[in-house]
């Protein structure tokens, strides 16, 4: 179920993955069939900040926080996602379900954001202020650690991101180390699916990618010199990290009859290994996986927070 190297980890990170591993099992159980569409529900929790924050620049980006405690938990979403993203469910959801944001934010301080281009769960472009595009995760990480200084909201944090966000997370943390405690990654983008897809699926995607810009100024990830940015920066630092990926094959169905599904997987592999990272692959899960199985994302962060307030404690 998991791919652990030993040799990074905390005793106390490790021990306390028996958690993950149980909600694992359970939620593997719960279904075999293709979950249904997701969509928003209303906060279980009180919001105790929305606010426009001026990051300079004649710019503002929207930030929305819960809950108290440290370290504080920064959710970044994939492309084009805004801040509710992390209170999105499955439209079927038992009624009981919690999002992660909401569960999260009952025992520690919790932030969500729109980056610059990216749409509402009403359909509505984000108020934040627009910038050209495409942006690199330099940008979004620069961006994240301004708005949250601007914000009156320390670090260091526990950073949790999906897809394109994973990028933004993992050169948040190699560019500023003493501003992240702890990693979780979800079906993450990686560096190394320029080498885990064929060549002619990569250039498809990229182009793809390109293809996507509009007059609305939507977000436009630029992963090839994103990917540069990462290859020249320090190594990551040595925190918990947890990479959970997705086990329900999806496609990004760029050529015709060669399913892009096994280069994803291989490079979500890659990147768990080469961070050292806790690998969680029995997911139950689509790439939405915060949207799908927000219990295990909700486990997983704590397993983290629980290893850095440790940390803590015996420093």
């Amino acid at each position: 179920m998991t791919d652990v190297d030993q040799s990074r980890r905390p005793v106390r990170f490790l021990a306390t993955l028996a958690t993950a591993s149980v909600v694992v099992l359970i939620l593997a159980a719960c279904s075999d069939a293709a979950p249904p569409p997701a969509s928003p529900r209303p906060s279980g929790g009180d919001i105790v900040s929305t606010e426009s924050v001026d990051i300079g620049g004649g710019r503002t980006m929207i930030l929305e926080c819960a809950g108290t405690g440290s370290p504080t938990v920064v959710f970044i979403s994939g492309t084009r996602g805004a801040a509710d993203e992390w209170d999105t469910l499955l439209a079927d959801a038992d009624p009981a379900a919690v999002s992660t944001f909401d569960d999260v934010s009952r025992t520690t301080r919790a932030c969500s954001y729109d980056r610059p281009g990216t749409t509402r769960a009403s359909g509505e472009l984000s108020p934040s202020t627009v910038v050209a595009q495409p942006t690199t995760a330099r940008q979004g990480a620069e961006d994240l650690l301004t708005m949250m200084d601007a914000a009156g909201e320390p670090g260091p944090y526990v950073v949790v991101a999906l897809s394109w966000g994973g990028l933004i997370a993992q050169e948040l943390a190699r560019t500023h180390p003493s501003d992240v405690a702890g990693l979780v990654l979800l079906d993450s983008a990686s560096a190394y699916l320029a080498q885990t897809f064929s060549a002619d699926q990569w250039a498809r995607w990229m182009a793809v990618i390109t293809a996507s810009a509009d007059s609305l100024g939507s977000e436009v990830p630029a992963y090839e010199m994103s990917i540069s940015e990462l290859q020249a920066d320090a190594a990551l630092p040595t925190v918990p990290v947890v990479v959970i990926s997705s086990d329900h094959p999806w496609d990004l169905q760029l050529t015709p009859g060669e399913s892009t599904w096994p280069g994803w997987v291989a490079a979500q592999a890659e990147l768990a290994r080469s961070l050292g990272a806790v690998h969680i692959t029995d997911s139950d899960s689509g790439h939405g996986i915060p949207v799908e199985q927000p219990a295990l994302v909700t486990a997983a962060i704590r397993v983290v927070l629980d290893t850095v307030r440790d940390v803590r404690t015996i420093r």
